[in-house]
């Protein structure tokens, strides 16, 4: 017997698709995120971006490994997406804090970084984060507007 308190959901057209795009996208921005982290964030990169703005690139040892250590904590929040299936509300509110904080990243990034990235590597350097930053953003709209709408996590609807 369920609690009185405890309302059971059930899926709506919407849930099936709003997951299933949370898994890709889910998907998209673990790899972007793994290449950002990887590949484009290395000391030559950290080093002209510090130059670039000013500062001492002697420093730059230690905000690339913790530039990793943040970038490891995406890449566990973005697979964390990859649950979306499993409807459990938990990974509904752990798929929005890291999209929306994701997506606010782009503006917690000098544009010294940027500059350096596209000077070391062109345009393709900044691909992964317009990716996952951007992409992040329309992820976290969409799984809150299913929420203003719905009134539930995953687009479901209340039994009453």
């Amino acid at each position: 017997m369920s609690h009185p308190l405890v309302r059971k959901h059930h899926p709506t057209a919407w849930t099936p698709p709003l997951q299933i795009a949370t898994v890709v996208c889910s998907l998209v921005f673990t790899v972007g995120t793994i290449l950002q982290n990887f590949v484009i964030i290395d000391l030559d990169m950290l080093r002209l971006a510090m130059r670039s703005a000013g500062a001492s690139a002697s420093d730059a040892p230690g905000f690339l490994t913790g530039l990793r250590t943040v970038g490891c904590l995406y890449i566990v929040g973005n697979a964390a997406g990859l649950l979306a299936l499993r409807g459990r509300t938990r990974t509904f509110w752990v798929v929005v804090a890291v999209n929306v904080t994701q997506a606010a990243g782009v503006f917690a990034i000098p544009p010294a970084v940027f500059d350096a990235s596209v000077t070391l590597y062109g345009p393709a350097g900044i691909l992964p984060s317009v990716i996952t930053d951007g992409g992040a953003a329309l992820l976290a709209l969409a799984l809150l507007g299913s929420l203003v709408v719905f009134r539930t996590p995953w687009a479901q609807r209340q039994e009453n």
